[in-house]
């Protein structure tokens, strides 16, 4: 198997394409980027800015219903 290249190695190769396609006037190969994984959330994670919310709006309920 190959040696995985770094990403330093990998955009110093882009750029030297980039710079020879320059003088010899053939335009640099178009690469595909991979699409990075979305980040899994954990339900309980999602659910606590809808929980402070809600106890936000009943805490606002009832300072307005003792003003009254």
């Amino acid at each position: 198997m190959a040696k995985k290249k770094s990403k330093l190695a990998k955009r110093a190769a882009e750029l030297e394409a980039a710079v020879a396609g320059l003088f010899t006037g053939k335009p640099a190969k178009k690469k595909k980027r991979k699409a990075k994984k979305a980040k899994v959330v954990k339900a309980k994670k999602a659910a606590k800015p809808a929980k402070k919310a809600a106890k936000k709006a009943t805490k606002k309920k009832a300072k307005k219903a003792k003003k009254r």
